[in-house]
């Protein structure tokens, strides 16, 4: 009998043991599994951060009735991977004066092309000169400007034109620099706006 109940003793406690392996053994699967998950988030953050889009902030006035100051937005940086900036479209790009700063414009001309600006009007040459209508504008362009773009440049301006450092000071862009172009204000709430589903039709 005493043998029986030992047996008994000797099996119950190696059924707890192995019961306890058991949870130990879930346990460090489901440790595995968040630590392939947390990896493989991590990468994808990554790719979409460093090679698909780009946060950035609004400073200053040179954009506005567009964007205003402290507004975040996400630019999108794959897109003039497979074509190229178009008229009328808002970009980021390093700044020609200083690489480390960013700033956000309109494209106004693009590479080819001639750029005239003379008593407030834009006007664009390329076989024939035409007047530029810009909409999103709400004062007088200021600054008489010609200039001819290289094969790789583009004129860019600020829609608050008083108040923009722009193509007109420091010249055409090149396309090397032009990081992206605005794809989501995400900030504020009340200004949520997608750009990315239709295109500027400024063409000339």
């Amino acid at each position: 009998m005493d043998n029986d109940n030992l047996e008994k003793k000797i099996e119950t406690e190696e059924d707890g043991v192995l019961e306890e392996k058991g949870i130990l053994e879930k346990i460090a699967l489901f440790f595995l599994e968040l630590v392939k998950i947390s990896v493989l988030a991590g990468i994808t953050i990554f790719l979409v951060r460093y090679f698909l889009f780009k946060p950035f902030y609004v400073k200053g006035e040179s954009m506005i009735p567009s964007f205003y100051e402290s507004e975040y937005l996400i630019v999108d940086e794959l897109t003039y991977r497979f074509r190229d900036p178009e008229r009328g479209e808002v970009i980021v790009f390093q700044s020609p004066t200083a690489p480390d700063d960013s700033y956000l414009k309109r494209v106004i001309g693009l590479p080819g092309e001639r750029v005239r600006i003379e008593n407030g009007q834009v006007t664009i040459c390329k076989v024939e000169c035409k007047k530029l209508e810009e909409p999103y504008i709400n004062n007088v362009t200021s600054g008489d400007t010609a200039v001819t773009l290289g094969l790789d440049q583009y004129f860019v301006m600020g829609d608050n034109r008083g108040a923009s450092y722009d193509s007109r000071r420091f010249g055409p862009i090149n396309q090397n620099s032009i990081v992206g172009r605005t794809f989501l204000r995400g900030w504020p709430l009340s200004r949520i706006t997608f750009f990315g589903s239709t295109k500027p039709n400024y063409d000339i």
